[in-house]
C-alpha cells in the first residue's frame, strides 16, 4: 500500500491542525496505521496508532489528551486531529502502516511510509 501525508502547514502555539494521509495500491483495511514524527536532529518518535478495525488506539504520553487518531476504511484514509499544539509539536509528521498487533510503537514495526508532512508551531 502507498501513502500520502497532507495537511501540514504553520500554525500559531494554541492552534489545531488535522493531519491526514490516504492509503492507494492496497487493502488498507489489513493494516493498523500509526503517526510518527521527526524534528531537525532528532530519531523519528512514535506519536499514535490505530488498530485496522478502528476500535483500539494508542498514543504516546506527550501527546495523549491533545491528538486523536482515527481512520475511514470507506475513503482509505486515517486522520490525525490535533489541538493545543505547541512549539515542540514542531516536526515533519509520517504515517506508516504495520501487520504488528501488539502495540506497534517501533518505526521496525512498520512496513510503508509517506513521504512526511511538515509541521510548524511557532507565533
Amino acid at each position: 500500500v502507498q501513502l500520502q501525508a497532507s495537511g501540514g502547514g504553520l500554525v500559531p502555539p494554541g492552534s489545531s491542525l488535522r493531519l491526514s494521509c490516504a492509503a492507494s495500491g492496497g487493502n488498507f483495511r489489513m493494516y493498523g496505521m500509526g503517526w510518527f514524527r521527526q524534528a531537525p536532529g532528532k530519531e523519528r518518535e512514535f506519536i499514535s496508532y490505530i488498530r485496522r478495525s478502528g476500535v483500539g488506539t494508542y498514543y504516546a504520553d506527550s501527546v495523549k489528551g491533545r491528538f486523536t487518531i482515527s481512520r475511514d476504511n470507506a475513503k482509505n484514509t486515517v486522520y490525525l486531529q490535533m489541538n493545543s499544539l505547541k512549539p515542540e509539536d514542531t516536526a515533519v509528521y509520517y504515517c506508516a502502516s504495520t501487520l504488528t498487533v501488539n502495540m506497534p510503537t517501533r518505526t521496525e514495526d512498520y512496513l510503508q511510509w509517506g513521504q512526511g508532512t511538515l509541521v510548524t508551531v511557532s507565533s
